[in-house]
């Protein structure tokens, strides 16, 4: 998800250096949202798992949803596969309660037995098994559910459905719910730690409308009633946040991508038959950013279903196979389509490499932030990423770690106060500031290698496309791999920048021949970073391996430059 500022509705097109005023903004209509929602702000996603659902894990998932846009009213069923790896008696999934359960069966010898559940006012769903299920044993589980979903007061960043209407009066649909959890719609496993291998969605629809959503469209079925039902697969992990539907009278633009790994992957952009034109001017530029990604960070992760693009009545979210993109199809402020960018970033920082616990959550957003600054080095030059770290550098605000070592929800990491609804962008400006600094500290050779081997480790992998290719990551396990690459000990970076708020500040004491360097950090935590010093016309890297140095100056005109190109993470205000 993109941060506030940029992921705004499209009525407030403020470009930086406004961010101050949008945050202000958000934050006073998100505060009126939520209270507006009163308990609805305690649904959020992630944070300690149950021990009951720690006991088991998500192999597939079933949907099929009858979506009734006059009533807004969805009616489905939702069919768990999952494998025992604890043993357990009562099989625990999550769904919001404004949706009605209306009775559980479980799959047994080829039959489907009813349970017995209680659908508590946290949204747990308790199901009783009737006996112990010991580790290796599958189960299989069906609910049966309806009803009125809640409706996005502030889509994405409160999210639910958004029942809108195209400019005819005809449905225009979609969900977002990354801050609150999949089981705002559907019943599941809410925690990011656990991704089934695969996916089906069945999706009723009245025609013409038409359902984008995640994976390959493998058919659609034609009812007597008016309805057809569109049926989808996702052949790969996905993370429940990511599974998303989109609901219109579409039409489609089609192209093809020759992918860095050999395979032609279909390329789709789902739009309102007004903005067909607008969809195939803007798809060149799109498919630029897809070559991006590829020479930066390896193939295409989902190339064995497709490449999507669907258009939405709300600004954008990264759903795999199929982003969500409401923008207004131009390059508008900064000379590229920053949205389409940004989602497409998180098939790689978000979809392919998953935070299992939301306390990392930076992995997905700083990363995809950094990546809009090498974009724009690569297309405009070292100015336009200078630039672009400096617009985000004006929104860090060093209020809490972007990284903190125990589990966090959703709401914990993107908001800073979820009572009045102020944001923390944090693990967006800050995270990106972060491997800006890496960078300069271990050198591009070496931090690209980094980039890329974050996404695969193993280079054998990116010529994969069963979902091998999916994992789970930490901070803990970046920080390892660019130990790896660079045979150097970087645990005090780390310690510094992801696991504390306060920045470092560096002391600056001049004399009449001589510069002296110190790092003040927080707890007098060790923080040997090397510093460039500019005299004159010479740039000299002083290192500083106790976290001191001495540079003589001799005679000079012209006052030493420390840091001339700003490439380190430091507390400015206060040097």
């Amino acid at each position: 998800m993109l941060t506030p500022d940029r992921k705004r509705p499209r009525r407030f097109r403020i470009a930086l250096p406004g961010l101050i005023c949008c945050l202000v903004l958000l934050a006073a209509q998100t505060a009126c949202a939520q209270r507006q929602l009163g308990a609805r702000v305690t649904n959020h996603s992630g944070g300690p798992l149950l021990p009951e659902q720690a006991a088991y894990d998500v192999t597939f998932y079933e949907l099929a949803l009858r979506v009734e846009p006059d009533a807004r009213r969805i009616d489905g069923t939702l069919t768990v596969q999952a494998r025992v790896v604890h043993p357990l008696i009562w099989f625990v999934l999550d769904l919001d309660t404004v949706l009605t359960v209306r009775r559980i069966e479980e799959q047994v010898a080829g039959r489907w037995v009813p349970r017995t559940f209680e659908h508590r006012p946290d949204g747990r769903i308790w199901t009783h098994l009737a006996h112990t299920r010991q580790p290796g044993r599958q189960v299989v589980l069906r609910v049966h559910y309806g009803g009125v979903p809640r409706e996005a007061p502030y889509p994405p960043w409160i999210g639910g459905f958004t029942w809108a209407r195209t400019v005819d009066g005809r449905p225009w649909i979609a969900t977002s719910n990354q801050g609150e959890g999949a089981d705002l719609w559907w019943p599941c496993k809410d925690h990011p730690s656990d991704e089934p291998d695969s996916m089906a969605l069945h999706i009723t629809v009245p025609e013409p409308l038409v359902v984008a959503s995640n994976g390959r469209l493998r058919r659609v079925e034609r009812h007597a009633d008016g309805t057809r039902t569109y049926h989808w697969f996702v052949s790969t992990p996905i993370n429940n946040y990511g599974v998303a539907l989109n609901i219109a009278p579409y039409r489609t633009v089609d192209t093809t991508y020759v992918s860095v790994a050999g395979d032609t992957i279909p390329v789709t952009f789902w739009v309102l038959p007004e903005r067909a034109a607008d969809a195939r001017r803007m798809l060149p530029e799109f498919l630029d950013h897809l070559a991006f990604y590829e020479r930066r960070l390896g193939p295409y992760p989902f190339r064995a279903d497709k490449y999507g693009i669907a258009h939405t009545p709300f600004l954008g979210m990264e759903h795999q196979t199929i982003i969500a993109y409401g923008s207004d199809f131009s390059d508008r402020p900064y000379g590229y389509d920053w949205l389409h960018h940004h989602e497409l970033g998180h098939e790689w920082w978000g979809n392919l490499v998953t935070a299992y616990d939301w306390k990392d959550f930076w992995l997905h957003e700083g990363f995809c932030t950094y990546m809009q600054a090498l974009y724009a080095e690569e297309r405009f030059g070292p100015e336009a990423y200078r630039a672009e770290l400096m617009r985000y550098r004006s929104a860090i605000r060093n209020r809490r770690p972007i990284a903190p070592r125990t589990s966090k929800t959703t709401t914990e990491m993107y908001f800073a106060d979820p009572a009045t609804g102020q944001t923390d962008n944090d693990i967006y400006y800050k995270g990106a500031w972060v491997l800006h600094t890496l960078r300069y500290l271990i050198g591009d050779a070496a931090f690209f290698r980094a980039l890329r081997r974050m996404a695969y480790p193993d280079p054998a992998l990116e010529r994969v496309v069963d979902g091998r290719q999916c994992r789970f990551a930490t901070t803990d396990d970046f920080a390892t791999l660019v130990e790896e690459i660079t045979g150097q000990e970087l645990d005090w970076f780390f310690e510094v920048y992801v696991r504390r708020a306060e920045l470092p500040r560096l002391v600056v004491t001049r004399e009449p021949d001589r510069l002296i360097l110190r790092w003040e950090t927080p707890d007098n935590l060790p923080f040997p970073m090397p510093v460039e010093v500019q005299i004159g016309d010479t740039r000299r890297r002083i290192p500083m391996p106790d976290g001191e140095a001495v540079v003589p100056l001799g005679e000079l005109e012209a006052e030493p430059i420390i840091d001339p190109d700003l490439r380190i993470l430091r507390d400015e205000a206060r040097r």
